[in-house]
């Protein structure tokens, strides 16, 4: 009976022995592991702002909706920075949960881009949730913020936090005279409350016009690099728009935001992650978190922009960063951020370094630019494409073993103790990145199987993707 590699591998029929016959048969039970890009609709779900002053307890409580810790949350004010996003669900009903920074009045620097940030999320919420430290009482900005939900026209619930015990509860029963009506007394931390304030959200629900709204599916590209390397000023150029706080102190984001970007023609979500300084084991306080939830958002994305900054010597982090996407088999594009800031003597220096430290990833489209300025910016949506497409790449197997064939009668594998392990057959496994799978009568060493991988993008391409090859070992029969 035919099986479903005889169209494109009719070569192989002729002369098969048993061995190769066999490894054949193993092949095409290999479940192939295609998947598909999950296409979802933030839009046409209601979102839910989490505004209040630092530190009293937003992305604790944020944490307690979605139930996993997910935002980072530290015991120090201003570790949430920018608006980010997570999917909740509560009593059947699914929406956007938006943590924000804390909002302050009359600051200035980083504090006022912060509280800029907290104010934009409330104008972009269908609901506002206005988290207020019962333990403290309201303060101007609590109010100042009330004024803010009011001009926009939003409604807003008041969560009373910090109402540990039945002996806080007047604490909270003192913010009624805030105008808002009933504050809800919750403990974000230990869950006191939250099941009532979560009835209340989702009560308003039904008062949300979606009319306008349309569903996307787009690409998910995750920005990396070290810090201050330019991945917000890179977001922030994509959207054109203000959409993540930039500062020139290093580590400024803290939590992944992602945004809707329009690159060549083509809609993207970009996520803007923290800048990974340390690894994870030698991290401490919310920069450990932060890795976390890089690695995450990373395992999410199909696409990597690593950024490195053209104007500083390559580093051992960049590399470690590097080695963490290749690891978790992401598409991968380099750019060169800072641009505008390399003169003659570095161009030449990095030259040399692109060839030395980044050998490994030499088959990573690399593009220049400058995020400030947007130099060579919109040109990043043919470097993704290419990236996606080598990503997707899939070789037929008569074609695949048709090119083994060839390769190994002109390079055959080295002799050693006397035997040659010989490749009896491949097959491609999957995509997403493209893994191979060699049937083999011993074992291939690393060298040959790099040898492999090199002739194989000579061949096919790749551009943009890691490659994978698995061996499987004929068993000796006993």
């Amino acid at each position: 009976m035919p099986n479903e590699f005889d169209h494109d591998s009719e070569w192989l029929v002729e002369d098969e022995t048993d061995e190769v016959a066999a490894a054949r048969a193993a092949a095409e039970a290999i479940e192939f592991e295609d998947f598909y890009v999950e296409e979802f609709d933030p839009a046409a779900k209601p979102i839910v702002a989490i505004i209040g002053r630092p530190n009293v307890g937003k992305s604790t409580l944020v944490n307690r909706i979605i139930g996993r810790r997910e935002a980072v949350v530290e015991d120090k004010p201003g570790v949430t920075r920018d608006r980010v996003q997570y999917d909740a669900n509560w009593a059947g009903h699914d929406f956007t949960i938006m943590d924000t920074g804390g909002y302050e009045i009359d600051v200035q620097g980083l504090a006022a881009m912060i509280a800029a940030q907290a104010e934009l999320a409330a104008s972009l919420a269908d609901i506002v949730v206005l988290v207020v430290d019962a333990q403290v009482g309201a303060t101007d900005a609590d109010e100042n913020v009330i004024r803010i939900c009011r001009r926009a026209k939003k409604p807003v619930i008041l969560a009373a936090n910090k109402v540990d015990d039945m002996r806080t509860e007047s604490d909270a029963a003192a913010l009624w005279n805030l105008g808002l009506g009933q504050p809800y007394a919750i403990s974000a931390l230990h869950g006191r409350g939250s099941g009532d304030l979560l009835d209340a959200v989702v009560a308003e629900f039904e008062n949300i016009d979606f009319s306008g709204r349309t569903t996307v599916g787009p690409r998910r590209v995750a920005l990396l690099g070290r810090p201050n390397v330019g991945k917000s000023s890179l977001l922030n150029k994509l959207a054109g728009a203000d959409r993540v706080v930039v500062d020139n102190v290093a580590g400024t984001t803290v939590d992944p935001v992602d945004e809707l970007v329009e690159i060549d023609g083509e809609v993207y979500r970009l996520v803007d992650t923290a800048g990974i300084r340390k690894r994870s084991d030698e991290a401490s306080g919310h920069e450990y978190y932060a890795v976390l939830r890089t690695r995450a958002a990373l395992e999410k994305a199909e696409v990597a922009l690593m950024l490195i900054d053209s104007s500083e010597t390559i580093s051992e982090q960049d590399q470690r960063i590097l080695s963490m996407i290749v690891e978790t088999g992401r598409a991968l594009v380099l750019v060169m951020n800072k641009w505008d800031l390399v003169d003659e003597d570095r161009r030449f220096y990095l030259e040399r370094e692109i060839e030395l430290d980044l050998q490994h990833v030499s088959w990573a489209p690399r593009i220049n630019v400058a995020a400030l300025t947007g130099r060579n910016v919109g040109k990043l949506g043919v470097s993704l494409r290419a990236a996606l497409a080598g990503w997707e790449t899939r070789v037929p197997t008569g074609r695949l073993n048709q090119f083994l064939g060839e390769l190994v009668a002109a390079h055959p594998h080295p002799v050693r103790g006397g035997k040659q392990p010989r490749i009896l057959f491949g097959t491609q496994a999957g995509i997403k990145p493209p893994t191979f799978v060699l049937f083999t009568s011993g074992y291939i060493e690393a060298g040959y199987r790099r040898f492999i991988e090199r002739r194989l993008r000579e061949e096919f391409g790749f551009e943009g993707s890691p490659i994978r090859i698995q061996m499987r070992i004929r068993s000796r029969k006993k």
